[in-house]
């Protein structure tokens, strides 16, 4: 079978660092924000994972638009979360003949998965003059794990990675239960820092791979840090399911949200944008050897 295109990076990089001293990163530099790394997960400390690491992706910018409705990032949305490579050793194939790992990813613990502080909505056809009682709240929760990780996927015309999310509604009138999208039915954002293939009406977008960065570890461990700066990825394929439980007496108010937001909104019609993205990635062959890598950084 052919080495992933991680594969061959880690064995180049392995001999120039057996050849040259690695000082081209002060220690920690490479993995800094990697402490919410599931490290102690079953899965994780399987041996017969192929490769092991961390991940910390901090969107600085961006937005999300449902319909005719479109919300500004007006803060950081930090994504963490473990990945391993499986003994299948799965990879992702791209049309000029090179593949890329696909990885299993395993939640941050304490909740850390997805970190990001609420949204302010507008509610279509409603001057906002009282934040929370004229306009909504919408708090992002992860609705599932993320899936079909691909680090190296980035410049390609693939998602990166596959993260299921749901919107909880905040308003004085709206319930503590009131969310667009679910556990069992979410939001699926597949971004892409290449050119996306939306249905109608939507036209293709593209993203930006950012700058890549691979620096060998400053201890001599075999562990990589792998870092994508000022990337942008894109998704304007996804759709988006009706609003439910929302109102004092759950679901009472769901129509009324329903028909302010054009929900559900088919795929075509909605689009999000992760600007100004920059992620973090340490992978290692094994779960020992990452560990002490990032324990002496």
């Amino acid at each position: 079978m052919r080495a992933s295109r991680l594969t061959s990076v880690l064995a180049s990089l392995l001999l120039i660092g057996a050849a040259t001293p690695a000082s081209a990163a002060a220690p920690g530099g490479a993995y800094a924000g990697l402490d919410e790394c599931p490290l102690t997960s079953a899965v994780m400390m399987d041996p017969a994972n192929l490769q092991v690491g961390c991940v910390r992706s901090v969107t600085n910018s961006g937005s999300i638009t449902i319909g005719s409705t479109t919300v500004e990032f007006g803060s950081p949305i930090t994504v963490q979360f473990g990945v391993y490579w499986p003994a299948g050793a799965p990879v992702r194939e791209f049309p000029d003949g090179s593949v890329a790992n696909v990885y299993s990813t395993v939640l941050a613990p304490g909740g850390k998965t997805l970190v990001a502080r609420p949204l302010e909505v507008t509610v279509p056809g409603i001057v906002n003059f009282l934040p929370g009682v004229t306009s909504v709240f919408a708090q992002v929760e992860l609705a599932g794990p993320i899936t079909e990780f691909i680090p190296l996927a980035t410049g390609a015309n693939t998602p990166v990675f596959v993260l299921p999310i749901k919107l909880k509604l905040k308003n004085a009138l709206f319930g503590n239960r009131c969310y667009i999208g679910s556990d069992t039915n979410p939001i699926r954002f597949r971004p892409t820092t290449g050119t996306t293939s939306p249905p109608a009406p939507n036209g293709p977008v593209t993203g930006d791979p950012g700058t890549l960065n691979i620096v060998a570890d400053p201890n001599g461990y075999q562990t990589l840090g792998v870092g994508f700066t000022g990337a942008t990825l894109v998704d304007n394929a996804y759709a988006v399911p009706k609003a439910t439980g929302c109102g004092l007496i759950p679901g009472s108010l769901d129509p009324l949200i329903n028909l302010a937001f054009g929900l559900p909104s088919a795929a075509g019609r909605n689009a999000v944008t992760f600007s100004a993205n920059d992620t973090a990635f340490a992978v290692s062959p094994s779960l020992d050897d990452l560990n002490q890598a990032l324990a002496a950084s």
